[in-house]
């Protein structure tokens, strides 16, 4: 199903991996190769459409597939491991649109409310698409072409994507992120909060009481969303965060461990080799 936008990704690649765009929530994705099984973090809300290629996300014991003719929504900050399949002659092709919040809540007001799901709702899934969907992203890659039609019409087509989503079987998680009702809601809170004080001191004490429950309500419902414990949770978003640091802005490791609130280089070292299978100096060097 999504074979027709394979020749509007690619002009507009830029590199063998992923390509940034006029629009700054829209990204082009493209790789080269296979990678095996690895950690992974979008970041939420997002959607990624997969146009070629193929992707398997692994979240505790769950597996989500996605393939051409699939979507993934993601709604919060998961570390997840994620194992792609593509080759230099079949690369992976598609793109990843970032949700902001302002949008979400304009979407959310706008279509009213809707029918109560039985649960909480899945903050990472693959998602069936629909000829709608389809439709929207075919238009959104079009006007990627012309940076004028990119101005005028790119944030229109961005809202018309997410406006698909956001009618599809991960819209309750969507709209679970502003209507900040139950207990979902309440965890997506305490994950943006860790996510913006990763270099601070946290107790579940303390997240337990930003969620308003008990510690041992919260660590359930904690544990049901995010699939790990709190601090589990807390130590593989700082590695995460050490990684983009280290690769990307080219910190050094006592930087980096420093500011994801690591007290000792030694133990940021030996945790970062147990999670990415490499120390960190060596993943610095071949950035």
């Amino acid at each position: 199903m999504a074979a027709s936008l394979i020749p509007l990704i690619t002009p507009l690649l830029q590199s063998d991996r992923s390509s940034k765009t006029v629009l700054e929530d829209v990204t082009i994705m493209q790789c080269r190769r296979a990678i095996p099984r690895s950690p992974l973090i979008y970041s939420p809300p997002c959607l990624v459409i997969i146009a070629q290629g193929r992707k398997i996300g692994y979240l505790g014991d769950q597996e989500f597939h996605y393939n051409p003719g699939q979507y993934l929504v993601k709604t919060l900050p998961l570390p997840f491991e994620c194992e792609t399949f593509a080759s230099s002659e079949t690369p992976l092709l598609g793109l990843s649109v970032r949700i902001t919040p302002a949008l979400l809540a304009e979407l959310v007001n706008e279509t009213g409310p809707m029918a109560v799901t039985e649960g909480d709702p899945s903050p990472l899934a693959s998602v069936p698409m629909t000829p709608a969907m389809l439709a929207a992203a075919e238009r959104l890659l079009q006007c990627l072409h012309s940076p004028q039609d990119a101005r005028v019409l790119g944030q229109s087509r961005v809202r018309e994507l997410v406006y698909e989503a956001l009618k599809g079987a991960q819209g309750p998680a969507l709209r679970a992120l502003v209507q900040g009702q139950g207990h979902y809601a309440r965890i997506a809170q305490v994950l943006a909060q860790m996510c913006d004080n990763l270099d601070e001191e946290m107790s579940v004490e303390q997240l337990a009481r930003l969620a308003n429950m008990s510690q041992s309500s919260f660590h359930q419902h904690f544990k049901d969303v995010a699939q790990c414990s709190p601090l589990q949770y807390l130590k593989k978003l700082r590695l995460l965060k050490a990684q983009m640091l280290l690769t990307q802005d080219l910190l050094n490791v006592g930087q980096t461990a420093s500011a994801v609130g690591y007290k000792s280089v030694n133990q940021f070292s030996r945790d970062y080799k147990r999670y990415f299978g490499t120390n960190p100096n060596t993943e610095r060097r071949s950035a």
